[in-house]
């Protein structure tokens, strides 16, 4: 059984690398394999404190995701013989001020009245935790239960992985089109060259997201041969990113990843083992895919007001991405018609969500036909939690 996987970032790959593994031949359509929004993404694995107001039926994907990281990452690696960059660190959430406070408070709030485990420290307590905070804070939660990975090295990894499977191979093309063949689904691609050609499959996989500088356009809409009455709106939410290196001198932060609210504005900051820094991340919908001075300007200015050792270290790297995002924010991930799904529009949580939209997908298919009995799915779902990422939904 031929599976195409349209998109090779982290969530197609992830796809990719869970149905090959599971029996199936598999490949995977991309120009450019991880170099979008998983080439940007700090990689926070955060089904606590990334849960916002209103996105309780985001728990039925991210819940199960988080259990499943850890597991997932330790398969990935021994397969790959690759690090993925996982920790399981916690996070620290920190105000401000005293409105940032209650901001912070309310939402803590809410995280628990769902089950989310987060709870209130003293800012004394907190700088225990993270010595390089400053001292002024005005209140800080934790989320214990919070870890984080590197979405550069996971998806160099998964990349690293399904060249190990037999029977895969990554077509570095452009899909334009899905068309009825005569035993199933045919991909319709363009090389760099111009030249056309098509795939035959036996089930397709939309896992795009909204191309590497943001273009205009839904999912569905830059794919041709989709259902006339389908509407996938996956529009570019772009974010600036920035990367830095302590000096020789400069202290190292202790480790937990650290989300700050600064008069009202959304600021976070990601150590690694290896030194690195990443600090992110602004949303805007301007139609610019370069660096936004005023993005980079306040990001700076928030996360010296949070963490001000980071001024002695050194800026290496500045990325701006768009993410794949939906009206609801929530992605579309279901089956889309005979031999065709969808797997996109995961916004900021499309690296914690992988590994639930591979199981997805690869349950929505089922198992290669005579097959063996199937290995454990990589995440847990319950299948009636999954009809708010129905990729109708807006059709």
């Amino acid at each position: 059984m031929h599976c195409a996987v349209i998109g090779a970032g982290i969530v197609g790959l992830s796809i990719g690398w869970e149905l090959a593994r599971s029996g199936y031949r598999v490949t995977l359509i991309d120009p450019e394999p991880a170099t979008g929004a998983t080439h940007a993404a700090a990689g926070m694995l955060a089904a606590v404190t990334e849960f916002h107001y209103q996105e309780q039926g985001l728990l039925g994907l991210s819940v199960p995701a988080a259990d499943a990281w850890p597991r997932w990452a330790r398969e990935l690696e021994a397969a790959s013989g690759r690090p993925t960059g996982f920790e399981a660190c916690g996070t620290l959430v920190v105000a401000a001020d005293g409105a940032d406070r209650a901001d912070l408070s309310a939402l803590a709030e809410a995280q628990r009245t769902v089950g989310l485990g987060i709870g209130e420290l003293g800012t004394a307590a907190a700088r225990e935790v993270e010595p390089l905070l400053a001292p002024r804070l005005a209140g800080a939660f934790r989320a214990p239960g919070d870890a984080r990975t590197d979405p550069r090295r996971t998806a160099a990894a998964l990349l690293a992985a399904l060249e190990l499977e037999s029977g895969v191979s990554v077509n570095r093309r452009r899909a334009t089109g899905v068309v009825a063949g005569a035993h199933g689904p045919v991909v319709q691609t363009l090389g760099p060259d111009g030249a056309r050609e098509d795939l035959e499959a036996d089930e397709v996989i939309l896992a795009t997201g909204t191309g590497r500088t943001g273009e205009r356009g839904g999912a569905g809409e830059r794919i041709s041969g989709l259902p006339a009455s389908l509407r996938l709106p996956v529009r570019p939410v772009f974010g600036d990113v920035l990367r830095m290196r302590p000096t020789a001198t400069a202290p190292r932060p202790a480790g937990s990843t650290v989300r700050a609210l600064v008069s009202g504005q959304r600021v976070y900051i990601l150590p690694r083992r290896d030194g690195e820094v990443v600090v992110g991340a602004t949303e805007r919908e301007d139609d610019q895919p370069g660096i936004s001075v005023e993005g980079v300007h306040r990001l700076l200015r928030d996360a010296l007001r949070v963490m001000p050792a980071l001024a002695h270290y050194e800026l290496v790297d500045l990325t701006a991405r768009a993410r794949p995002s939906t009206p609801d924010h929530l992605p579309l991930l279901g089956r889309i018609g005979p031999g065709l799904l969808a797997a996109t529009g995961f916004h900021r949580h499309g690296v914690l969500l992988s590994v639930a939209a591979a199981a997805t997908i690869r349950g929505l298919i089922g198992p290669v036909p005579g097959a063996t009995p199937p290995r454990p799915p990589p995440a847990s779902l319950d299948p009636t939690r999954l009809a708010p990422f129905d990729p109708w939904r807006f059709s």
